[in-house]
């Protein structure tokens, strides 16, 4: 498993976001505080304050988390 910190900052990058992480068959997880949600749920990202910084927990190893990653980078925080 890796975390990356995200940046989901508008709608339009909400909805890219699930786009881009629904082609792939293993889990994701947003974690904001205490709250866990499933990362390919529109509906779910929307019940988190996306003012504060997301945690993404990406549920994969080897070759398909850096194709991920790759893929990630308008999103994630530095």
């Amino acid at each position: 498993m890796k975390t990356v910190s995200i940046s989901l900052d508008s709608i339009e990058k909400v909805k890219s976001f699930v786009n881009t992480i629904s082609k792939y068959n293993f889990d994701f997880d947003l974690v904001s505080g205490r709250y866990v949600i499933d990362a390919k749920s529109i509906m779910g990202i929307f019940s988190l304050d996306l003012t504060k910084p997301i945690d993404l927990n990406i549920h994969s190893d080897g070759d398909e988390l850096d194709s991920v990653l790759e893929d990630l980078k308008p999103y994630i925080r530095n």
